[in-house]
């Protein structure tokens, strides 16, 4: 909502944006250029606009996803590397009126956490989950993760993914997505304004639907890393846009079909 502000030169200006009471009053660290600051920025936008901040319990594990609880200042609960699906669902099962979220990285969900990904997902459970997809490890070092694409270069693929040796990227968002119990499946970004304004819409209808009790929810959102893949914050949008949504294409991948 726009407000009318008096600066202390008495100069007015018009605010156009409030930082949310869903958002700490403490300054990101991530990276330059890390989409994970925008995509926090959304999801608790959200919780702020639906009124659901004492319902919502988000659920964060290892990497840098574990930041999450510095910044959203609504219940957390900390996971152990690729559990977070697993806690969420066991703290709705125990809480059903409560909207749980995970907030998982793909060396989280699509790696150590991929058994309980696929069958969080298969049973059905009133969740949402959040997948930050950003093809590599970046806290870690710069390794190479189950998303990297081929003959991407990592700290561990230094003459880029070998898919003869090592496989090819598993697209997780894919497979969810065929399981009869899943409800709402969609892959988005947060690399534009336009970008941003889908990513919002994405999130707020999986809430609605888990207030509804439709079942899993799953977002994954193509990102980018400059740490981890060596580029400065402008390259990593060139390489999303020309690389990344390439081999991971945005959109809905399974809609309700009331």
């Amino acid at each position: 909502m726009e407000e009318k502000l008096i600066l202390e030169d008495g100069i007015e200006v018009e605010q156009v944006y409030r930082r949310p009471e869903t958002l700490t009053d403490v300054p990101y660290h991530y990276c330059p250029g890390c989409s994970h600051s925008v995509v926090h920025n959304v999801l608790m936008e959200v919780v702020a606009d639906l009124g659901i901040q004492e319902q919502t319990i988000g659920v964060a594990p290892v990497g840098c996803s574990v930041f999450a609880y510095h910044y959203m200042n609504v219940d957390m609960q900390e996971a152990a590397h690729g559990r977070a699906s697993a806690v969420a669902t066991g703290i709705k099962r125990v809480m059903p009126d409560k909207l749980v979220f995970s907030y998982q990285g793909d060396g989280d969900l699509a790696a150590i956490g991929t058994a309980e990904t696929i069958h969080t997902a298969n049973r059905g459970e009133n969740i949402l989950v959040v997948f930050i997809n950003n093809g590599i490890y970046g806290m870690t070092g710069g390794q190479m993760a189950p998303t990297s694409l081929p003959g991407m270069v990592t700290s561990t693929s230094p003459y880029g993914r070998d898919v003869s040796m090592v496989g090819y990227p598993l697209k997780i968002t894919e497979l969810v997505a065929q399981l009869p119990a899943t409800y709402y499946v969609t892959r988005q970004s947060a690399h534009n304004p336009n970008a941003v304004r889908k990513l919002k819409k994405a999130i707020t209808k999986s809430f609605e639907y888990q207030q509804q009790k439709k079942g899993t929810c799953f977002i994954e959102v193509v990102s980018n890393c400059p740490s981890g893949w060596k580029m400065t914050p402008v390259e990593t949008i060139k390489y999303l846009e020309e690389v990344m949504f390439p081999y991971y294409p945005l959109g809905d991948l399974k809609v309700p079909k009331n």
